[in-house]
């Protein structure tokens, strides 16, 4: 086996005896190990071990998706949906890697694709309004179509494309259901809908998700798994799809979902 750890430089004065203490029993039981600085470090990984918040898991995943390379999280941030452990469990995390003793929770990811380009999301997209300088508005029209049908012209701040790994971020924030991560499903959210009948619809993700400005007066911000990747101007069309490849979390065997929603929502509620 060959481990990895990957780390967010915002927790390092904090991380760094775990960082050892993975190294220290990943290499004294007989296996490699190595510090992942950038994504081509990820090559040749079984497992990552990523040390951090939901943003430096989300940083990396669909890299590791694409390389079948196994996420273990290690949380140093608020919330730590994605994360197995506390930091003060960082021994056990080793322990259930090298004893293999453990499952694996698959989860779907988003394709995106804008022109020739394409994204992975393992949360979501999001199209919004600009709100720097000459390009700010007020309110967006997005035209959406799942399987060629119509499905609305959202007038609102914007709209979320969410997983069910990201209906627990950024969608739930802006109302839409939570989906357990077993879901063949997506789920479409508006931002502030100017409409009583905008409402978060939740659809297959075998489907294909359509979506373009309907009157384009100013460019759209888009932006994938938090991270603004530019904006959408004129006529252009954002193709949405389920992505061929799922990131893969190490979890353990007594691990539910639901329990961990519960828990993570009642810290977020205090």
């Amino acid at each position: 086996m060959n481990a990895g750890v990957f780390f967010s430089k915002k927790y390092l004065s904090d991380n760094r005896e775990n960082i050892a203490l993975i190294r220290s029993k990943i290499v004294g039981s007989g296996h490699g190990f190595s510090i992942v600085t950038d994504f081509d470090d990820l090559n040749g990984l079984d497992v990552l071990f990523v040390l951090g918040g939901d943003g430096t898991i989300l940083a990396v995943a669909s890299e590791c998706a694409v390389r079948g390379v196994k996420i273990i999280g290690i949380n140093y941030g608020h919330m730590g949906f994605l994360a197995e452990f506390e930091p003060d469990k960082a021994d056990e995390a080793v322990e259930l890697v090298l004893s293999g003793n453990y499952q694996i929770q698959k989860r779907s990811m988003l394709k995106v694709r804008i022109g020739k380009k394409a994204y992975h999301a393992l949360n979501e997209l999001v199209i919004q309004r600009s709100t720097a300088g000459d390009h700010f508005t007020n309110t967006v029209n997005i035209h959406a179509e799942i399987d060629g049908v119509t499905v609305d012209n959202f007038s609102s701040d914007g709209i979320i494309i969410s997983t069910p790994t990201g209906s627990t971020a950024y969608s739930l924030s802006a109302g839409g259901s939570v989906l357990s991560p077993e879901l063949e499903a997506f789920i479409l959210t508006p931002i502030c809908a100017h409409s009583l009948h905008s409402r978060p619809i939740v659809f297959s993700n075998r489907s294909v998700l359509k979506l373009k400005e309907s009157n384009a007066r100013f460019p759209l911000v888009v932006s994938v798994d938090g991270k603004i990747i530019g904006e959408l101007a004129g006529d252009e069309e954002v193709v949405v799809t389920k992505a061929r490849r799922k990131a893969e979390f190490i979890t353990s065997a007594d691990k539910n979902f639901f329990n961990t929603l519960l828990m993570k929502l009642s810290i977020w509620s205090r």
